[in-house]
């Protein structure tokens, strides 16, 4: 499906409230996937080495642990915006990740949303608060990523 046949109300940009709504929707998500993650490592860890002699408290001073779990929701959303346009929690609030030509982004344009929201979360939240202000109610990552968030109409 290319960008043009997406339907979107253009004109009505998501407003905050909707935002944090999927944002939670999404962030219990991810957090389900790094819950299955863990158990994941655990399972295997626990299959060579024995339940009894894993150790978990030296297994979360890993790097190669934490990158792994921090793999999973970066994979999440990167994979989901690129493919879909949407995650699930989007889906369910209506939003639609498009580019400026109302395409789907392309994996850079996903990647660097991904990378720049967690800045704009850095920012003691700043970068989701700009849609505020903005004429256009695009955050920093929105600007950054040269994409934008709108309403899909109902089904």
């Amino acid at each position: 499906m290319s960008g043009k046949e997406v339907e979107t109300e253009d004109t009505e940009a998501p407003g905050l409230l909707r935002r944090l709504a999927c944002m939670l929707y999404d962030g219990l998500l991810a957090g389900g996937l790094i819950f299955c993650g863990m158990i994941l490592v655990v399972i295997v860890l626990g299959t060579f080495q024995g339940l009894e002699s894993i150790d978990t408290a030296g297994l979360r001073r890993n790097p190669f642990y934490i990158g792994f779990l921090l793999l999973i929701p970066t994979l999440f959303f990167i994979g989901f915006w690129r493919f879909a346009g949407e995650t699930l929690g989007m889906r369910a609030w209506r939003l639609r990740i498009i580019r400026a030509d109302g395409g789907k982004p392309t994996l850079a344009e996903a990647t660097i949303r991904y990378f720049a929201a967690l800045l704009s979360w850095a920012a003691l939240g700043l970068g989701f608060l700009w849609i505020l202000v903005d004429l256009e109610h695009r955050a920093w990552h929105d600007r950054l990523s040269g994409t934008r968030l709108v309403l899909t109409k109902k089904k």
